[in-house]
């Protein structure tokens, strides 16, 4: 059976896109969302990178926390598939409405009570309820799921290292700037760049820079952007290259993912 996968967005809710995929065997390159994202694992197996506890098994019925910029990655068990959803938060918006799950670190939970409480909140963003009444139960949903681990021992934030400040700054400003403009930056060689990046953010620097073409490419597909001109925009080499990169990070094509989500 192939796998599929619907999106669930509402204007009347910016602030929150839902997913839910089904037998599926999309596997996902370790990546970064600029929203918080909770999984939930339906049926299946899969295995997340991306905790402090290094990889974690997940099974029916795993919940798994992620915060904003939090590099990860959750793939099937080898020739599997698995169901699972997934939630996306704006970081600003939680931040407001439920602090206490404003983090640095991914937490996987298993608690059959509240992963009950997530399918029930998530049908309800994909049913003709009101917007008021979808945003009452994502808030209710988000109390229980910060209660849920308060037990839990915060994390210590690792802040970047001076040096690679201007390196963002750069990022920022030039997405597409090329790895010697950015070593120049950190006063670094290319070779060095490239091991203290990825020891700060678990990404060499070109695998952050497409991670953050596909998380602006995720922006634009939701306004209903063409594929070709998005590809000149982000500067890809075509619109296959878009193709190959946004579906490598997020499982499914541009296409399909700005088409299901209209």
């Amino acid at each position: 059976m192939p796998g599929t996968a619907f999106f669930w967005r509402d204007p009347a809710l910016p602030h929150v896109e839902s997913r839910r995929a089904c037998h599926s065997r999309a596997c996902y390159k370790p990546h970064s969302h600029p929203t918080f994202s909770i999984g939930a694992v339906d049926a299946g197996g899969s295995i997340f990178t991306g905790s402090k506890d290094g990889k974690v098994a997940l099974g029916n019925g795993s919940l798994v926390l992620v915060p904003a910029g939090c590099v990860h990655a959750c793939n099937p068990l080898p020739d599997a598939v698995w169901s699972y959803q997934m939630l996306h938060l704006d970081a600003q918006w939680l931040q407001a409405h439920a602090p206490a799950l404003d983090d640095d670190t991914a937490t996987v939970l298993h608690c059959p009570r509240l992963y009950a409480q997530f399918c029930a909140m998530h049908a309800l963003l994909f049913s003709t309820a009101s917007a008021g009444e979808k945003n009452a139960a994502l808030l209710a949903f988000l109390a229980d799921c910060a209660g849920a681990r308060a037990d839990l021992l915060p994390s210590e934030r690792k802040p970047l290292p001076l040096q690679l400040a201007p390196v963002l700054a750069t990022l920022q400003a030039r997405p597409s700037a090329s790895l010697r403009q950015l070593a120049q930056a950190a006063g670094l060689s290319p070779y060095q760049l490239i091991r203290a990046f990825r020891a700060a953010t678990g990404m060499t620097p070109h695998a952050y820079q497409l991670n953050m073409h596909v998380n602006r490419a995720r922006s634009r597909l939701q306004t209903g952007a063409a594929l070709a001109q998005l590809a000149h925009e982000l500067g890809f080499a075509d619109q296959s290259h878009l193709q190959r990169v946004f579906k490598a990070h997020a499982g499914i094509t541009p296409g399909r993912y700005r088409d299901r989500g209209s």
